[in-house]
């Protein structure tokens, strides 16, 4: 019997599916599973999770909405590690809101982890979340340094990944389809595989980080097709949707490594030093991404926001 493309796929790069949704991660059996406050705000309001928000309320009654929406994330982070393997990660969101906040962004971050050993889990296991501004990557190196694994969103440049790099942060999520949506918008163009600006801006991570041997892992996320999965078969992980991996598991086509460490070694590349004045200036020279970046937070922003509401209009 032929393989499936999921199961070729898994061959080169380890398989992460984005949801909040237990059955689905059952179903799929990922290695790691990532989660935001958007997944979480839609998996919250299916019945079978009424639960987990019945104990956030309370919670947000005793301790404060902020403290109930750590308890509600890393409630979700708990049931999900139950139905992973032994070794699988989940990656838990620190409140968007204090994305230009490192203080705040580094107590709320130790406050999860802190929730996440209480009910038993391991700090091997969880990635804290922020968002890949410049006070979130010096949020996140204080963390790392801590012990604490961070895995750096809403990352839409080479500058913000080499800053990253540079800072010893475990996990970089790029997000493929979001760069492609934004080049779609402004240009009225309709890309191939080939020519997907986000595509190409992970192969342009990846390369970068392979040729200098940084040990930041590479997780490509935000798929808007399977061709864009595909073109980046070989990256060191990648986060897909339960509608795409459906789709993945249902082919038998055949499929190739595109990324490859040791082709990226063997290339001519320039070492690009970064501090902050370098990385502002070059955000900023970026339209793309930090029109991207600024519309991430927003909108994760807007959804914690909803979330709080949700648990403070019972009490």
């Amino acid at each position: 019997m032929a393989q499936t493309v999921l199961g070729q796929l898994r061959m080169f790069s380890r398989v992460v599916v984005d949801t909040g949704d237990f059955e689905l991660i059952r179903k799929f059996e990922p290695v790691d599973v990532t989660t935001n406050p958007t997944l979480i705000l839609k998996a919250v309001q299916q019945p079978q999770y009424d639960h987990l928000v019945r104990l956030a309320e309370r919670v947000a009654a005793e301790k404060g909405v902020d403290f109930a929406i750590d308890h509600l994330f890393v409630s979700f982070g708990t049931e999900i590690l139950r139905v992973t393997g032994e070794y699988g990660r989940v990656s838990i969101e620190v409140d968007s809101r204090l994305s230009f906040d490192s203080e705040g962004t580094v107590a709320r971050a130790r406050n999860i982890m802190a929730l996440c050993e209480a009910n038993g889990i391991p700090r091997r296991r969880v990635l804290i979340k922020i968002a890949a501004t410049w006070e979130g990557i010096c949020a996140a190196k204080i963390l790392e340094s801590d012990g604490i694994r961070c895995n750096l969103t809403l990352l839409f440049s080479k500058i913000q990944a080499i800053a990253c790099a540079e800072a010893g942060v475990t996990l970089i999520s790029p997000f493929v389809g979001r760069i492609l949506d934004w080049y779609r918008e402004k240009t009225r163009i309709e890309y191939g595989t080939d020519d997907d600006p986000g595509v190409k801006s992970v192969v342009e991570i990846f390369n970068y980080y392979k040729h200098f041997e940084y040990k930041t892992e590479i997780m490509a996320a935000s798929f808007r097709n399977i061709g864009e999965i595909l073109a980046l078969a070989g990256c060191d992980l990648l986060t897909i949707s339960p509608q795409l991996l459906e789709q993945l598991h249902s082919s038998t086509q055949k499929i190739d490594r595109k990324l490859s460490p040791e082709v990226s070694k063997s290339m001519q590349l320039e070492k690009l030093f970064c501090d902050e004045k370098i990385f502002r200036h070059a955000l900023a020279s970026n339209t793309m991404a930090s029109e991207k970046l600024a519309e991430g937070i927003k909108n994760f922003s807007a959804d914690i926001e909803k979330i709080a509401e949700m648990l403070t209009q019972r009490r």
